[in-house]
């Protein structure tokens, strides 16, 4: 079978226009061969990011996108293109975080299906493939155990310390956890990107904010003993002084820029990449 990759190269090698629907796992809306949206059932689509957050109800955005779609929406104010194009791009990284390295599934093409957004934005596959290697080696390096990403988020019920400080996707995640939801679920519940809450969620373990897993709760995710990884005194472990992330690419090779190279209005495109890697930096 051939890969997501080789099939959405393709696609675009026949300037195909469609849905490349993954059953479902998520699917991929091309424009002329360019990928313009992806969503991933594992996370929130731009539809959830905008009522979970409050800027407008699901029935007026089911209004919206049965006559008029992106550009009644953009006319009516409920939000500026540069919030929606940045809330496009969150989903689609979200989104390619989970299906690019996927396998096993069968794609099914429908051409000329379209995203009720339309074809506003326009995304490199090669590109999404390399943010998607930077991300995890920044989630690595912030707390080497993927086993966060999977158990209930179950913050501390006292400090560590006298004081911590918290940035605002971490408060986001301590005030809407309800020690039942996921990550990803809780991702979709307070109307943030997947991966802002993985990350979230990794930084609060590296900083002894979480608390162990409940043990009636548990999960094959926390079963199998490991030694250097078992909490104590009902915290999870500290991080290891030593790094555990991976280069994202041959450190011999030419530098790449980080994040998809964009057409169709690249410029704000660019600038937004940039100021979300630089967000992220600085929590």
């Amino acid at each position: 079978m051939a890969t997501l990759d080789a099939l959405l190269a393709g696609l675009a090698r026949e300037r195909s226009t469609g849905a490349l629907r993954l059953g479902r796992n998520g699917t991929i809306f091309l424009s002329d061969g360019r990928v313009t949206y992806m969503e991933c059932a594992q996370t929130p689509n731009v539809e959830r990011m905008l009522t979970a957050r409050g800027r407008m109800t699901e029935a007026a955005l089911r209004g919206l996108q049965a006559d008029g779609g992106c550009e009644r929406l953009l006319a009516e104010g409920a939000v500026t293109r540069g919030e929606l194009q940045y809330a496009v791009l969150g989903v689609v990284l979200d989104a390619a975080f989970f299906l690019l390295p996927t396998g096993g599934t069968r794609p099914k093409f429908r051409p000329g299906e379209r995203h009720w957004l339309g074809g506003q934005w326009f995304f490199d596959v090669a590109g999404l493939v390399r943010e998607c290697a930077r991300r995890r080696a920044c989630l690595a390096e912030t707390w080497p155990s993927a086993d966060v990403d999977m158990l209930p988020v179950r913050p501390m019920p006292w400090l560590p310390g006298h004081a911590v400080t918290l940035t605002r996707v971490q408060w986001e995640v301590v005030v809407g956890a309800d020690h039942k939801a996921t990550p990803l679920e809780l991702a979709k519940q307070i109307g943030r990107s997947g991966y802002s809450v993985l990350l979230a969620v990794r930084q609060l373990a590296a900083a002894g904010l979480l608390a162990a897993p409940d043990p009636g709760r548990a999960t094959s995710a926390e079963k199998g003993p490991a030694p250097s990884t078992e909490p104590e005194a009902g915290r999870l472990p500290k991080r290891a002084r030593h790094p555990y992330a991976r280069p994202p690419h041959d450190p011999g090779a030419a530098a790449q820029p980080l994040g998809p190279p964009v057409t169709g209005d690249p410029t704000d495109l660019a600038l937004l990449m940039r100021l979300k890697k630089a967000l992220e930096e600085l929590s």
